[in-house]
């Protein structure tokens, strides 16, 4: 039994795993469109960002409006530290399914920290050790977290959520990558539960772990990448795995049920440096890459079929300015998120065709910060 995954434009090796310090900011393209009954108003939410910072990690809380402006909330310490610089991955925050746990990454001191999420803002319940050394990304299905360690030879390890935001590691859960030095960038569960997906940026490969009823992966089944450099990725509600090559192109993929993966598009370009960050809306019909060297978010229709093509024919569906780090949707993805590389984020509506609108930015986070998510 096939599900359909299709993978997204991911960054440059050296554009992704760079910090950069970009002042200008431009608004982007305005389609002008009344949104489809699938991209409604989005009632009131959250965005997150993450610190990262060697002397104190923190999640940095925004309130984020009916109409998609942010504004600053407060900053919850996560009790560990992050690594002080750029972490290469995407996934370094992520939110429970039902909105009410949040887990982040804490490079510098080798563990993870978990939050309830509550009207006031976020209460840390849990930090334990990752399972290994320098964790950079991680995802959560249930009652199932999985964090992908970047670190000495690279894992992931499994971690079971309790009722009270308690995490625990799994017993032998913890798998090895494809190899050695592999650089990792993204762990991340397929829609169901049933797989994980990790990319690896130096090795061109895409593993994939199948995760039985204990929450325990299995060894990965390692595929050959369409593109450069997958880096970052998402999946859509047919099961799309929108991933980013580092080459500059887009891929998409059919993934069977034992793990292997057939190409469904393979290396579309974009036309933009370096693809970091991607994201599939939730109705499944467009992909958004965030390109650290181009300054631009380039946009992605998504077929039935898997198959992708450029919104834009230039890959410029936005341009925000020189070193995109991240981005996130609302909850039912009405808004777009991107981190700039001025540590500001830039907020976008999506219209029914899939071009966007600028809603504003926040700016005067952290120079390390890393990881967004947003609810």
């Amino acid at each position: 039994m096939h599900r359909l995954v299709a993978l997204g434009a991911l960054v440059a090796l050296v554009g992704c795993s760079q910090d950069h310090n970009v002042t200008g900011l431009a608004a982007d393209r305005a389609a002008g469109l009344n949104a489809s009954a699938a991209l409604t108003a989005d009632a009131p939410g959250a965005v997150y960002a993450l610190t990262n910072q060697a002397s104190g990690n923190a999640v940095v809380i925004f309130d984020r409006g009916a109409d998609g402006s942010l504004s600053w909330s407060s900053n919850v310490a996560t009790g560990g530290t992050g690594a002080g610089s750029g972490l290469g991955s995407q996934g370094a925050l992520a939110l429970s399914d039902d909105g009410r746990w949040l887990f982040a990454v804490n490079a510098g001191s080798n563990d993870v920290s978990a939050f309830q999420v509550t009207a006031s803002g976020l209460s840390l319940t849990s930090r334990v050790s990752s399972g290994g050394a320098r964790p950079i990304s991680l995802t959560v299905h249930g009652g199932v977290l999985y964090v992908l360690n970047a670190g000495g030879d690279g894992n992931i390890s499994g971690f079971r959520v309790g009722t009270d935001g308690a995490l625990s590691p799994i017993p032998g859960s913890t798998r090895a990558l494809s190899g050695t030095n592999v650089g990792p960038a993204q762990v991340a569960f397929s829609p169901d539960g049933q797989q994980l997906v990790v990319t690896e940026k130096t090795t061109n490969r895409l593993d994939v772990y199948t995760v039985d009823g204990d929450g325990v992966a299995s060894a990965a089944t390692s595929t050959a990448s369409a593109g450069g450099t997958p880096f970052g990725f998402s999946f859509g509600h047919r099961d799309e795995l929108f991933v980013s090559e580092a080459a500059g192109s887009a891929s998409s993929y059919v993934i069977a049920s034992d793990g292997s993966l057939t190409v469904a598009s393979g290396a579309v370009l974009t036309h933009q440096g370096a693809p970091c960050w991607a994201v599939v809306t939730q109705n499944g019909k467009f992909g958004y890459t965030a390109n650290a060297q181009g300054g631009s978010i380039s946009g992605f229709a998504i077929a039935n079929d898997g198959s992708i093509s450029l919104i834009d024919a230039d890959g410029r569906t936005a341009v925000v300015g020189g070193g995109n780090i991240d981005l996130a949707l609302s909850g039912n993805s009405r808004y777009l998120y991107q981190l700039d590389g001025d540590r500001s984020i830039s907020g976008f509506r999506i219209e029914a065709d899939g071009h966007l609108t600028a809603v504003g930015n926040v700016a005067a986070l952290p120079a390390s910060t890393v990881g967004l998510v947003a609810r």
